[in-house]
């Protein structure tokens, strides 16, 4: 689970993120501004968002990312008053906890939103593009008809790529998703595992590179 912070105070910001790394959270990334959260939510599985940004009201953040995302949002702020909760959670906040947090709660919160809308998800089982089919239940790919043979690390890479077929996918998500943490060796693996399955595949403009971002898989 890859999870986003939005907190402008640096050391709260340091303190959330050493709790839930302690409660087994690894994937965790740091913006103080909501303006940076607009343009980089599609990264992420989970927000933990600040009311009181210094660029941008929170309540507003959450209202413009409900226009294009419905990733789930943990808002965490110093407001704990009836009124201040209504308005977030009818803004289009999952969930809400009041600053300073008890972060075994923070996290478990963030699993049971994550999961929730999870299970409203459609289950895609199969992803087909041109004469490329990908069984994500059965984990096995075809192209032709033909069964191809990858490593688990190639197949995981292809799934992250496949379920969201058409949409530009992050390096960083890939990352989180098969290798759970983002170092130099891990970002040069997936270098080599995407070459292999490019090669694999042998279908050029399948897997397309969005240099500076990540890849896309066509739709």
């Amino acid at each position: 689970m890859r999870v986003v912070l939005v907190e402008d105070d640096a050391g709260m910001a340091e303190a959330v993120i050493d709790g839930l790394r302690a409660h087994g959270l690894h994937a965790i990334d740091h913006l103080s501004h909501g303006l940076d959260l607009l343009t980089s939510h599609t990264a992420y599985d989970a927000v933990i968002l600040d009311l009181g940004l210094p660029d941008v009201n929170g309540y507003l953040v959450l209202r413009q990312l409900r226009k294009v995302s419905d990733v789930p949002v943990v808002v965490l702020t110093a407001e704990g008053d009836e009124v201040a909760v209504v308005s977030c959670l009818r803004a289009g906040a999952d969930d809400y906890i009041v600053k300073p947090p008890r972060v075994g709660e923070l996290a478990a919160r963030l699993e049971a939103v994550v999961r929730r809308r999870r299970a409203t998800e459609p289950k895609l089982s199969v992803v087909v593009t041109g004469d490329v089919m990908v069984d994500l239940a059965a984990r096995s790919v075809e192209v032709a008809g033909a069964a191809i043979s990858l490593t688990q690390k190639e197949f995981a890479v292809a799934r992250v790529l496949a379920e969201h077929a058409g949409v530009a996918v992050p390096r960083d998500k890939i990352i989180a998703e098969v290798w759970g943490e983002k170092t130099s060796s891990t970002s040069r693996s997936l270098d080599v595992h995407m070459g292999a399955l490019r090669a694999k595949l042998n279908r050029p403009g399948l897997i397309t590179t969005i240099h500076g971002f990540g890849y896309r898989w066509s739709h």
